[in-house]
């Protein structure tokens, strides 16, 4: 398993894809070194893992600079 880093795009529509593997013998997994380019079929390959579930949603990053600010009146 691996920890969920949100998305931080800074730019742009990007993709966010979840793969959910499965694990055919008792080898470690280590997790990828970078994401950027990732190739789910060499890492399953890699690890003797199947592809068992995906699914993705595409995001993008909020207009303004630093998000919304609740004001207080005195």
């Amino acid at each position: 398993m691996v920890i969920y880093e949100r998305p931080e795009p800074r730019y742009g529509i990007h993709r966010m894809v979840f793969v959910l593997f499965r694990q055919l013998g008792q080898r470690t997994v280590e997790p990828p070194d970078m994401r950027q380019n990732f190739i789910c079929r060499n890492f399953a390959r890699q690890y003797h893992l199947d592809i068992a579930a995906a699914t993705y949603f595409n995001c993008q990053r909020e207009s303004g600079s630093g998000g919304r600010r609740l004001r207080l009146d005195d």
